[in-house]
């Protein structure tokens, strides 16, 4: 399991975007980035920095996944066939931590990391509680009994302030499939999602 290493909303005010969605990001409040001289950090970035900043935000998005398994998904999507970003997007949105954020059944990809990895999560029938673990098209999703009560889930399945995207299909309040691989404006980014720049940082 990939542990959460800093503040989550400390990427919302580096970024000086509400990378997450969450209505209680500070960047509602400041829009500027953290620290003393943070109001001041407005000088005209490189193109590295550009490229950086758009790798940190995507893969902070996903949980701040790890670098290595980060960049294992970008070489797995490069030897796909097809646009790179594209297919980077549709790997990140196969992880099965990804696929429980997005079908309400956690209210942040922390949440759902951790259901999966305390065993709460049945993929196909099967009890598996690896959060990396790639869904396949056609694969069943649901929430362990004991789950369905808990809170955080409960909390999760009545946020108004996203919805269950297309590409999974909702059977219940605890069962989930997933239709099918998306692409980058089908997934409901809260901000602007850039792997063009992700593939050119790391093919440089």
């Amino acid at each position: 399991m990939s542990k959460r290493s800093s503040a989550k909303y400390k990427l919302d005010r580096r970024m000086g975007e509400n990378v997450f969605g969450r209505p209680k990001s500070p960047v509602n409040r400041r829009e500027y980035g953290p620290g003393q001289h943070g109001q001041r950090r407005k000088s005209k970035m490189s193109d590295f920095g550009i490229q950086l900043r758009a790798k940190q935000k995507l893969k902070g998005y996903y949980g701040d996944v790890t670098e290595k398994q980060f960049k294992a998904t970008y070489v797995e999507a490069a030897r796909l066939k097809g646009d790179t970003g594209q297919k980077l997007i549709g790997l990140l949105e196969r992880r099965l931590d990804a696929v429980v954020y997005r079908a309400k059944f956690a209210p942040t990809i922390w949440a759902a990391r951790q259901l999966v990895s305390h065993g709460h999560i049945r993929v196909n029938g099967t009890k598996c509680n690896i959060a990396s673990r790639r869904v396949a098209v056609g694969d069943v999703i649901e929430l362990g009994p004991k789950a369905q009560e808990m809170a955080l889930v409960l909390e999760a399945q009545s946020l108004a302030e996203r919805d269950i995207p297309d590409y999974i299909a909702v059977d219940g309040n605890a069962k989930v499939s997933f239709q099918r691989v998306p692409t980058l404006d089908e997934v409901p980014y809260p901000v602007k999602m850039e792997p063009n720049l992700v593939v050119e940082f790391y093919s440089r």
